[in-house]
């Protein structure tokens, strides 16, 4: 029986079996199960299967594209940022007629953009109005270990803290922030905590260029409006909301005039984004760690959770739609088929071209390693007892704030093999660098890094490994794990200790 069949039978069409297990359910003595290998954050709250959600109809389509809210520069210091995020819930109205308690920062869905150049140093300060502890993690940044959210750093529901750091030359990329306390972060991202981040090059290439913003995440709405709990179902395959926003709107229409530079999050729970503009070529430019050596121009591009994209987007003139067109990830149970997914219009008002520089960015020499390490991503699903139970593992273990799983060296350039020993897609993402793929391995097959990127978020097929060029600039903890955050937050994390 293969795993599909096993999940479906497993759980039959109301999933009690699953519900009732003490691995998936509340805890009378806790809010956290554990098991043998470590104590993964597991559900404590638990939405029915049938749930009757908003059609996505209610929610308006067709309204121009919206500007992100900048979060303004408060020092009067040059080449220092500061500012100050507020996590805290709100009610607001995101359907009309209707009233939703979101949780934001500084009550803007998507949260505030903020904007430095390198060699800024940014001063954040971060109140937490929240019920729960939070953290804020610098998603791919290169900051130093205890100013990166780590979940063994969090600030208390009612607290405050200063994150403190300054951004080195060649950090120039797209970036972004969210929580990362243990447990509670599939939560507190899918009620609507994320925020953007850019970092600037005070040599860009394309700064000439005008910029569109697209944040692509997904909601979920009850009828009633609310933002309903996860459910079994989203603890296994991690939450998909019914509606796909970019920038909050549903389908909004977007205008393109002279050629633009168009910097892409994917900044969903767990939704896989298999970007095209059906009729016209992407031109890539960029990556999660800024610019590309050179311009690709493809048919479509697949944006795992946590990525990010910067395309070149010019015409010629007509209408077009940006589209996420259907990926299978192997979702696990009984799950509807997949389809495509209309993001936005794209309205060219003149044809023009795009003039681009035959190299956009010099990337230095790879680094010879001097240590390998092998991390392998896995899920353990078992019968035993008559009753369902699933673990989602990194190295045969899951996750403990406590236990170090592998160390490393200030400055040593290393060879990480990371592979993906399951039945599913699972996108690996780490703290505190950039890394750079070598090849990738699926079916005995190798193939070669099509071309040089910096990334911290790489997408694993089923059975698919990568070799990846790290270094760590920083001493201190850092987290590894799975961007499905419903399945870091169940146990697919591990640490490395730079010394």
């Amino acid at each position: 029986m293969n795993r599909r069949h096993f999940l479906h039978a497993a759980l039959g069409s109301t999933g009690l079996a699953l519900a009732s297990n003490p691995l998936w359910a509340a805890m009378s003595h806790g809010k956290h199960a554990a098991h043998a290998s470590g104590t993964p954050a597991m559900p404590l709250k638990m939405a029915p299967e049938n749930i009757s959600l908003l059609p996505v109809e209610a929610l308006p389509a067709g309204n121009p594209h919206a500007i992100l809210f900048r979060l303004p520069n408060l020092s009067p210091k040059p080449a220092v940022v500061a500012a100050t995020i507020t996590a805290e819930p709100f009610e607001a109205e995101l359907i009309p007629g209707k009233k939703t308690v979101v949780w934001a920062y500084n009550r803007s869905i998507p949260g505030p953009l903020i904007e430095a150049f390198e060699g800024d140093t940014v001063e954040i300060r971060f109140v937490n109005k929240l019920a729960q502890a939070s953290t804020v993690h610098w998603h791919g940044m290169p900051v130093p270990a205890d100013q990166d959210g780590n979940p063994q750093d969090a600030v208390p529901a009612g607290g405050e803290r200063l994150y403190r750091f300054t951004l080195p030359l060649g950090s120039a990329g797209t970036y972004w922030y969210h929580p990362h306390p243990h447990g509670d972060t599939p939560e507190q991202v899918y009620r609507g905590l994320a925020g953007l981040f850019i970092v600037r090059a005070k040599n860009d290439v394309l700064a000439h260029l005008p910029e569109q913003h697209l944040v692509i995440s997904d909601l979920r709405l009850a009828s009633d409006g609310s933002i309903p709990d996860n459910n079994m179902n989203d603890w296994m395959n991690g939450r998909e909301g019914q509606f796909t926003l970019v920038n909050g709107q549903r389908e909004p229409v977007i205008t393109v005039g002279d050629p633009q530079r168009w910097r892409i999050w994917n900044a969903c729970s767990a939704r896989y984004l298999r970007l095209a503009i059906p009729g016209r070529k992407i031109i890539l430019v960029g990556s999660d760690g800024g610019l590309l050596e050179r311009a690709q121009e493809m048919d479509e591009l697949l944006l795992a959770p946590g990525e990010r994209t910067e395309w070149i987007v010019a015409g010629p003139a007509g209408a077009v739609s940006l589209m996420a067109l259907a990926y299978d990830r192997s979702k696990m149970g009984k799950v509807a088929p997949e389809r495509d997914i209309k993001l936005a219009s794209i309205q060219f008002t003149q044809d023009s071209v795009a003039k681009l520089p035959e190299r956009l960015r010099t990337l230095p020499p790879k680094i010879k390693p001097v240590a390998k390490k092998r991390v392998v991503f896995s899920e353990i699903m078992s019968m035993e007892g008559g009753q369902h139970s699933m673990q989602f593992l990194v190295n045969g273990k899951s996750y403990d704030m406590q236990r170090v799983d592998l160390n490393s060296r200030l400055g040593d350039t290393e060879l990480w093999e990371i592979v993906n020993d399951s039945h599913m897609d699972h996108p690996f993402h780490i703290h505190g660098t950039q890394f750079e793929v070598i090849d990738t391995t699926l079916k005995g097959k190798t193939t070669l890094a099509p071309w040089r990127a910096y990334k911290d978020t790489f997408n694993l097929k089923p059975y698919q490994s990568a070799r990846i060029l790290i270094t760590q600039q920083h001493r201190g903890l850092r987290m590894f794990h799975c961007h499905i955050l419903e399945h870091e937050g169940q146990g697919m994390m591990g640490q490395v200790l730079v010394k």
